[in-house]
Parts: structure tokens; C-alpha cells; sequence
């Protein structure tokens, strides 16, 4: 079997919180929300029929972690959200009230515009251009 990334942890403030806006916002499935006990859950979502790596959202425990929540990536992009229909997804979003921290390029790789999840975290959702 091939190695590939299952699943890629986000730092959140809270489980249910995180749980809302990947789903209600961005219209990811709730794969599994499984109690640990001691106030931990393992919690997975990712985007509808999606077969690439996965959300493992993971409520922040310690003073350092909760540092961190909106900021994994020192405030660049952390994570990329393609998709088969840009204008249809960034419509869809920003009905949902998703905050876009720009209007859509159109670069050589394909349409693009950066928005942030409920804690800050850059997203870029990309329709990449097929190449010829």
C-alpha cells in the first residue's frame, strides 16, 4: 500500500465550535466524533466524498496550544481547499459567511482567493487550471 497523509491536526478552541463552522459553513462531513473521556474526542471531518487527508480537530490543552489556535502556520497560508467549481464555492461561502481576505485571482495555476476559518487559520480555495 501506498503512503499518503490520513489526516493533518488543527488546534481548536473548541470541538463543537470547530464542528459548526467545518460543516455548516464550508460543508465538510463529521467523519467521526468519538468521546476519549477526560474531556477529549477524536473528531475528523473533511470535505463531502473527499478521498485526500483529513481534519483531526484537536481542542487545545495547554497554555502553548491555546497560543497557537489560528496561528499554525505563523500567519501564512496553512491549508489548501481545491475544488472542481471556484465561482460556485465562493459564492456558496460567502452566503455562508465565510471571511475572504480577497477578492478571486486568476493566476497561471488557476482561480484563487484566501479566507479564514472561525479561528484565523489562511485557507486558499483553488480551482487549479488543467494544464494542456
Amino acid at each position: 500500500m501506498p503512503q499518503y497523509i490520513g489526516a493533518i491536526t488543527l488546534l481548536v478552541r473548541d470541538y463543537d465550535e470547530a464542528i459548526a463552522f467545518y460543516t455548516d459553513k464550508l460543508g465538510f462531513e463529521l467523519i467521526e466524533n468519538t468521546d476519549l473521556g477526560h474531556g477529549k474526542r477524536w473528531v475528523v471531518v473533511a470535505p463531502p466524498q473527499s478521498s485526500s487527508a483529513r481534519l483531526l480537530l484537536a481542542q487545545a490543552a495547554t497554555e502553548e496550544q491555546v497560543r497557537q489556535v489560528g496561528n499554525q502556520a505563523g500567519g501564512r497560508v496553512f491549508l489548501f481547499l481545491h475544488t472542481d467549481d471556484f465561482a460556485r464555492d465562493y459564492t456558496l461561502y460567502r452566503e455562508r459567511g465565510v471571511q475572504f481576505l480577497e477578492e478571486p485571482r486568476h493566476e497561471s495555476y488557476g482561480s484563487v482567493a484566501v479566507f479564514e476559518d472561525c479561528y484565523g487559520n489562511k485557507w486558499d480555495l483553488l480551482e487549479q487550471r488543467i494544464a494542456s
